[in-house]
């Protein structure tokens, strides 16, 4: 039976924990060794892309670039079909996709296991990455206050709210109406104004306001996120706290070019854990 990875619900936190442990070892075996992963790319990715491909290599693998056009999923063929076609030549499937159901389906229709590298509803090796980042920072997490600034009802906002849960991590999100996390765990507390949310906080963090996809909303959007970009000023009214960002980032608008920038900035830290959570991970699954 395979060990898929489409949110971070399904490590629960033992597995959240056993990833964060592999990731901080460099020296994992040669588990791909002489093995295909296939990467299926529906979104194009600077992050995702160099993390998985490095972390492939590192674990003795060949990682294959798939193209959206390449495969076609329920286009071209059925998502079904592709993951079957794959799985007879890879050893792991990686996906980065627009409807989280692919995933599902894929993963349902093949034994090898399935990681999600995003999808329309989590982003869980980002989340991965983030408490990665914030257990190097702090040491520990349990108790420790984190915020979040700006859309909280997107991928990333919902994967880091699960794996604050499961870290034991007091997460609290600050968006407008209309913007705020449908379907939040137990445990993660929403408030509306951003003040409030950083208060006492040791991370802050943030996302774009309009991501891939959602250009049609971008006036909307723009009013709506005014007074929630995370200046100088918010960060100030924070425990000494750090910066922490998926990236990439849109500097003017949900954060300044100085906090991105200012000492307390952990983005780039952020991004090279990216490929060690994604070691980690496809190291567990594999396992």
């Amino acid at each position: 039976m395979s060990s898929d990875l489409l949110t971070i619900t399904d490590l629960g936190p033992e597995g959240v924990a056993e990833i964060l442990a592999l990731s901080e070892r460099t020296e994992l075996g040669r588990p791909l060794a002489g093995k295909g992963a296939a990467l299926v790319f529906q979104k194009p990715s600077a992050r995702t892309r160099n993390s998985t491909e490095l972390a492939v290599v590192q674990l003795g693998g060949h990682p294959v670039y798939i193209q959206k056009d390449e495969v076609g999923l329920d286009t071209r063929e059925t998502a079904e079909d592709v993951a079957r076609t794959l799985a007879c030549y890879h050893a792991v499937i990686a996906a980065r996709v627009m409807d989280h159901s692919h995933l599902t389906r894929m993963a349902d229709a093949v034994s090898i296991p399935v990681v999600n590298r995003l999808s329309d509803k989590d982003h869980p090796l980002q989340a991965l990455a983030d408490i990665l980042t914030m257990n190097q920072l702090l040491g520990k997490l349990e108790g420790a206050k984190v915020a979040y600034v700006g859309d909280a009802d997107n991928n990333v906002a919902r994967s880091l709210a699960q794996a604050c849960v499961a870290v034991g991590a007091e997460l609290t999100l600050a968006s407008p109406d209309g913007y705020a996390l449908r379907d939040a765990p137990d445990g993660v507390r929403q408030v509306a104004d951003p003040t409030e949310a950083v208060k006492g906080a040791r991370f802050v963090y943030t996302d774009v306001w309009v991501s891939m996809g959602q250009d049609d909303e971008a006036d909307a959007r723009m009013k709506a996120f005014a007074g929630y970009r995370v200046d100088e000023a918010l960060m100030a009214k924070a425990e000494d706290a750090w910066f922490l960002h998926c990236l990439p980032a849109r500097r003017g608008e949900e954060v300044t070019h100085g906090v991105m920038e200012s000492a307390k900035s952990a983005v780039w830290r952020q991004a090279e854990n990216r490929m060690h959570t994604a070691r980690g991970a496809l190291a567990w699954v594999l396992s």
